[in-house]
């Protein structure tokens, strides 16, 4: 069972992904952040199957910078963390969408996610203006976007959901890599080192 899940981990996260959103789809009336949330939740999809198979690739981006090529076990069972993420990120703030705080949590994903692969292009010196999972993570920006606005223009939110919600979200991403470098069998506190090293690549 163990073998199986490493094996369709991404595949077994799309189910339990659109369970998510047609179940959501189904309870009718929403309010307008549950709608940003279930397209984030489309988007997470979307995103995952672009970054590591359609057209895919981010991945080996990553290992070629740390020099290391992971089994392709490893590589599957890479996206376990990715999609407990992701379907917390979902599920929950859909859940307490009346909760400024943890609607920061997930428009702060989208903006790290859209920060992530922008930057993508220049550390890999990418041909084209685009990484594997870029317009994905582009388009998840615009619902962080939307998210923060509405918080902002109906005085939802308080000083403390704009300072803490980001500070959280930034703690789970930095556990979340964390965690996928341990897998491949990196230090996590190696990782600056490396990207300085491919960045200044000429």
């Amino acid at each position: 069972m163990t073998k199986f899940i490493k094996h369709y981990a991404l595949e077994i996260y799309t189910v339990l992904a659109m369970t998510f959103i047609v179940y959501a789809a189904m309870l009718g009336e929403l309010s307008v952040i549950q709608k940003l949330v279930v397209i984030d939740a489309f988007l997470f999809i979307l995103h995952e199957w672009e970054e590591g198979y359609y057209p895919g690739g981010f991945l080996k981006l990553i290992t070629g910078m740390i020099q290391i090529e992971p089994s392709d076990e490893i590589k599957r069972a890479s996206r376990i963390p990715a999609g407990i993420l992701l379907l917390l990120l979902s599920i929950v703030p859909f859940i307490y969408h009346d909760v400024p705080m943890i609607t920061m949590v997930v428009a702060t994903f989208g903006i790290i996610e859209g920060f992530v692969h922008t930057m993508g292009i220049r550390l890999f010196h990418m041909k084209h203006f685009y990484t594997p999972g870029a317009a994905t993570a582009w388009l998840e920006l615009v619902v962080s976007g939307l998210m923060i606005a509405h918080l902002v223009s109906n005085d939802l939110g308080k000083w403390q959901d704009y300072v803490f919600g980001p500070l959280i979200m930034i703690l789970c991403f930095g556990m979340l890599q964390k965690t996928m470098t341990l897998m491949v069998g990196i230090n996590y506190s190696d990782m600056p080192k490396m990207v300085r090293r491919q960045w200044n690549k000429k």
